[in-house]
């Protein structure tokens, strides 16, 4: 509530400020916190002695250290690239990952700003990354770094596409654009019953955006070094290791918002449900990258644009159909 005495835009940019630093609470802490959980998963899928033995108590320590590392390295500089499109790269990738939970409601009354056109927002929002890529593969000046950016953004505009038509699909299921509202039509059955079609290309696609196994070949080591951000060091490679797991909580939750029901789940709080059901998508994206090996680049080509693309298209069709038909 605001008080009598203050004036409206103090309060306005309190409230804003307070959101701000919630937020990025949040998501630091859940990085943290995945990247512990990542070392775990991968020690205990491919038996690795390492992940789960080092780090102190439950191998907590192990982040710690990584993080004063990071913070500890040279903030190395190519001399001879664009050093303000390579300086603002890691900011650029790492914007959408934290303007998306701006918009994803926790539960009922728990969201930052519940717009009406939730989905078209994220969809705007996280086709930011993109940019960023190209930014530090141009900036760094740098052949590997180019190369390893030019597949980066010829993979995420494949899979953008097929994604987005899934979040038609949602759209036209459900009848509105509001996330909110969207969990609020999925209180007597989830919405992946029906749209089954749409949740498996937009979690597929997810995966293949988050550039994670098997779809890693813009930072595939083997064949590029380090993909676009081979100039990176210290703080600024680690925004880019930042976005990529707050994109990870991001993806699965905002599936877990659209198919699996949000908040709605019996006896526990509405947000302990979404938790759950985010960390379990999280749990899966992290199964499948330390158990599948690494596709060629025409069969993520051919995946995304002869098969992704067609399902979804189809998808919206008989979603179509069935609203003419049936309502």
């Amino acid at each position: 509530m605001q008080p009598e005495w203050m004036a409206p835009w103090l309060w306005t940019l309190i409230l804003a400020v307070v959101k701000t630093i919630v937020v990025i609470a949040f998501v630091s802490l859940n990085a943290a916190v995945l990247i512990w959980l990542e070392r775990k998963v991968s020690g205990h899928m491919q038996n690795r002695v390492g992940p789960l033995r080092v780090g102190g108590p439950a191998g907590i320590l192990q982040s710690v250290a990584d993080i004063i590392k990071l913070l500890a390295k040279e903030d190395f500089v190519p001399q001879r690239g664009d050093r303000w499109i390579w300086w603002l790269a890691p900011s650029v990738a790492f914007a959408p990952a934290f303007l998306v939970f701006w918009v994803l409601p926790f539960g009922p009354h728990l969201v930052v700003e519940d717009f009406n056109v939730g989905l078209i927002f994220i969809t705007a929002v996280t086709s930011f990354t993109l940019l960023s890529i190209f930014m530090a593969g141009w900036g760094s000046n740098d052949k590997y770094s180019l190369i390893g950016a030019m597949r980066a953004g010829a993979q995420l505009f494949s899979y953008e596409i097929p994604m987005a038509m899934a979040l038609v699909a949602v759209a036209l299921a459900t009848g509105t654009l509001n996330l909110t509202a969207i969990v609020e039509k999925q209180r007597h059955m989830w919405l992946i019953v029906p749209q089954i079609l749409a949740f498996l290309v937009f979690y597929i696609s997810s995966v293949a955006e988050l550039n994670r196994t098997p779809f890693d070949l813009a930072e595939a080591e083997s064949e590029l070094v380090a993909g676009y951000h081979t100039e990176y060091s210290g703080i600024r490679w680690s925004m880019f290791f930042f976005a990529e797991y707050t994109n990870l909580l991001t993806s699965s939750a905002l599936a877990a918002i659209l198919f699996l029901g949000g908040w709605h789940g019996p006896w526990l709080p509405g947000w302990a449900w979404l938790l759950i059901k985010t960390y379990l998508l999280v749990f899966v994206g992290m199964w499948i990258r330390w158990t599948l090996p690494r596709v060629r680049i025409d069969q993520l080509m051919d995946l995304g644009w002869k098969f992704l693309l067609p399902v979804s298209l189809v998808n919206i069709a008989a979603t179509g159909l069935y609203l003419v038909v049936v309502r």
